[in-house]
């Protein structure tokens, strides 16, 4: 069965998506920890990123840096957290988590944010790229 991100890599499920090429996608999290908050994962299927080949696997660090710096211009923040859990979905994703404080790396305080405010920053980090 197919996971969640990979409906979004098919387009099945809608997704603010931020940066894409031909192995990554990058896209707003909808249950945030702070406006920004954003995952970036391999088009491949893979449960465990350690299960990556290397080389796949710091193509995404790459990319995930790219996409960083760029959140980081779009969303004023003190720095971009990276965090890589993997529990909730059995596929890949590092998220990037813009922070004021160490609480926002928390996956518990979550933040509210209306489409409009979804597709606001979403549009910010593109510009950014």
């Amino acid at each position: 069965m197919s996971s969640i991100f990979t409906k979004i890599i098919n387009g099945e499920i809608p997704a603010y998506k931020v940066a894409e090429n031909d192995k990554f996608l990058a896209f707003l999290d909808i249950n945030p920890n702070a406006k920004g908050h954003t995952l970036c994962i391999p088009k491949q299927e893979i449960n465990k990123i350690f299960d990556m080949e290397e080389d796949h696997y710091v193509e995404l660090m790459k990319f995930s840096r790219e996409v960083a710096k760029a959140l980081e211009t779009a969303v004023p923040c003190k720095r971009i957290g990276m965090a890589v859990v993997g529990l909730e979905v059995p596929h890949v994703h590092v998220h990037l988590i813009p922070l004021q404080e160490m609480d926002d790396m928390r996956f518990t305080k979550k933040e509210k944010l209306t489409p409009s405010e979804f597709e606001e920053v979403a549009n910010a980090i593109k510009e950014s790229l």
